[in-house]
């Protein structure tokens, strides 16, 4: 947008707008680094610098909360992930006679882009796109549109197929030669019943605080290895010197692993918190696990009082319900992580109207090159000033 406010799309801060409309680089436009900028949808801010890209996090992140009435905190210095470094993505596949068009869509289209290339994602991941293209014609029919979702565990790839259809004992044995040949960790497949294993020869881990952890069908795992090391090391810092602590949210363990603390790890879905207890067990680590709507069911003051910091770490719709009685307990330190500058807005001031100050936050990167910000805050119980 420029002075006047009229939007420029694809600007980036310094370019200068011809007469004719045109754009006129400036010092933070950057050489796009995949060839399908521009059409694919997976990126929207190649063209943009580094230095501008990090101001454009903090920009969102201070706009939601002063949208909010907040005093803005110390905004650090985001971290950034690097190319080549997401180790999860969901792409579609479509079948065209004896082609397969497989990548991400395009901006606003169902419109498929046969991505040749992609900067954001971990080789590990891409190197896989070849071998989908030859092998998915013997289990996809034409003009047919499946699902692809890869994560990199500690074994491997872990692929899940959804949309295709195996029938017979040749699409099975397929599916396994498949996965052997290109080392697979598991393979799973859903036909429209949800997902099931058709390949898995050893248990499927994610290293979490140095623990092994059973990776579920479909769980959460933060997108970079680095993002999730920024937060958590953000989350230690928030935390203090907190010898029983509740994370909220828990999921598969990402914080909880990661605490010398006393942990109660609460979690709404059964398989991650399953999976957390089963590696804390074995580990020795000292996590409690409780299986726990939090939307319908928030821990209250009362059972807050126990501890002495609280870990909050909600989906993107935020954790309106919990942070209400966050608010009115005593709980003296908030490790806030969030993946939505809006709802973090709202739950922050609901925190600070119940006598909590937001003291910083560290915005995180992982999703490089769009428009995607995830954050840590601290936020501490101010103390009486009488």
């Amino acid at each position: 947008m420029d002075e006047t406010g009229v939007y420029h799309a694809g600007a980036v801060p310094g370019d200068c707008i011809a007469e004719d409309g045109s754009i006129i680089a400036g010092p933070h436009r950057r050489e796009p680094a995949c060839r399908h900028f521009g059409t694919c949808g997976g990126c929207q801010l190649q063209q943009v610098g580094d230095e501008a890209y990090a101001d454009f996090l903090i920009d969102r992140i201070a706009s939601a909360l002063s949208s909010q009435g907040l005093a803005l905190p110390e905004m650090r210095a985001p971290v950034l992930s690097p190319p080549h470094s997401r180790r999860r993505a969901s792409l579609k596949a479509l079948r065209l006679g004896k082609r397969i068009v497989l990548g991400f869509s395009e901006e606003r289209s169902h419109k498929l882009v046969d991505l040749s290339e992609c900067a954001t994602m971990r080789p590990e991941l891409f190197r896989l796109l070849g071998p989908l293209r030859r092998f998915l014609p013997a289990v996809l029919a034409d003009k047919k549109q499946a699902e692809i979702r890869m994560t990199l565990t500690d074994r491997g790839v872990d692929l899940l197929l959804a949309g295709i259809e195996v029938d017979g004992l040749a699409a099975t044995e397929s599916l396994s030669d498949f996965a052997r040949r290109n080392g697979v960790a598991r393979l799973s497949v859903d036909e429209g019943y949800g997902p099931s294993p058709r390949w898995e020869p050893e248990p499927v881990t994610v290293t979490l605080g140095g623990v092994p952890v059973p990776l579920p069908d479909s769980a959460f795992l933060q997108a970079t290895a680095d993002g999730e090391a920024s937060l958590v090391k953000a989350v230690q810092e928030a935390l203090g010197d907190a010898t029983h602590v509740a994370d909220l949210f828990a999921g598969l363990g990402t914080f909880a692993l990661s605490l010398p603390a006393t942990c109660h790890a609460v979690e709404g879905s059964r398989n991650a918190i399953l999976s957390l207890q089963h590696a804390a067990n074995h580990a020795q680590r000292d996590i409690v696990c409780e299986h726990r709507d939090l939307f319908r069911r928030p821990l209250t003051p009362t059972e807050l009082a126990r501890f002495g910091a609280v870990i909050l770490d909600p989906p993107r719709a935020g954790a309106k319900e919990q942070v209400e009685h966050l608010a009115a307990s005593t709980v003296q330190r908030i490790a806030f992580v969030s993946c939505n500058p809006s709802t973090f807005g709202r739950d922050a001031k609901l925190l600070v109207d119940g006598g909590y100050a937001l003291d910083w936050v560290q915005p995180v990167g992982q999703f490089r090159w769009t428009t995607h910000v995830e954050l840590a805050g601290w936020i501490g119980k101010q103390r009486c000033r009488c």
